[in-house]
């Protein structure tokens, strides 16, 4: 199953796509952890402890290997590179193995900007939609705020996007941008999961101004998640038994989006 978590930033997308993989793998299943977000903040939401994050080399800034598959020396224009470079190993390659949860990290392209036709978005573009497309794991891909490195093929493969929201105006609009990007690119399947929500208002709030029957669940403000995040702890690790309850529920129901 492939599944895309987004959302504004800073609404707790990382935190959910780090509690789903635990959850995953705690399931029986095999799971590839994508962090796909500029930010880099998987590593946290999975507990992995500060001495591990060190060893993690982001894929866009391992040069050699950019430069071997593409062809093109990095940082330099006007020049011919592979379209389709070889990316098929780079998973088992270069994947991190936190407590049998495989961590791949994309990284940031530093120049050109996101959308650029340079070697590093165009190795990150197929490495992904390699996959989504190509892997049989349980894959969960940590978004940036945007959807730009979904390209159409590549959202054939995904069973769903999870838009993370909170009950902000400025969270429910970035949310609409994406249901229509994403419908633009022919993912079928975008559910909503409500964060941070405070009191019963606040998941009416969500639901008046988005579908209702599209969300996947509310995940209320806790106060042990914001600690845990802050100490770098494993969020997993911080929950109670009623936030244990809400995340397997919201697990369950994203299962059920596979079967669909």
């Amino acid at each position: 199953m492939k599944i895309a978590v987004t959302g504004k930033g800073g609404v707790g997308k990382s935190t959910l796509a780090g509690i789903l993989a635990h959850l995953a793998h705690r399931d029986g299943k095999t799971v590839l952890a994508v962090d796909s977000d500029p930010d880099a903040n998987l590593v946290f939401a999975l507990g992995i402890p500060e001495a591990e994050r060190k060893l993690i080399i982001p894929i866009s800034r391992q040069t050699e290997l950019i430069e071997e598959r593409t062809g093109a020396k990095l940082k330099q224009f006007g020049q011919i590179f592979k379209l389709n470079p070889e990316i098929s190993d780079i998973v088992d390659k270069c994947s991190y193995n936190f407590h049998g949860i495989h961590l791949l990290v994309l990284g940031a392209v530093e120049s050109g900007g996101s959308g650029c036709a340079c070697p590093e978005n165009v190795f990150l573009r197929n490495l992904l939609t390699n996959i989504i497309l190509k892997r049989d794991e349980f894959v969960i891909v940590d978004m940036e705020a945007g959807i730009e490195h979904l390209g159409r093929a590549t959202a054939q493969g995904v069973d769903a996007m999870v838009v993370v929201v909170e009950p902000t105006m400025q969270s429910i609009a970035t949310a609409h941008s994406i249901v229509e990007l994403a419908n633009q690119i022919g993912i079928g399947e975008v559910r909503f999961i409500g964060n941070k929500i405070a009191m019963e208002s606040d998941s009416t709030y969500l639901k008046d101004y988005l579908e209702a029957d599209k969300f996947l669940g509310f995940i209320p403000h806790s106060e042990d998640i914001r600690q845990a995040d802050k100490n770098g702890a494993s969020l997993i690790d911080c929950l109670d038994g009623q936030l244990t309850n809400i995340f397997k529920a919201i697990y369950q129901n994203i299962l059920t989006l596979g079967k669909i």
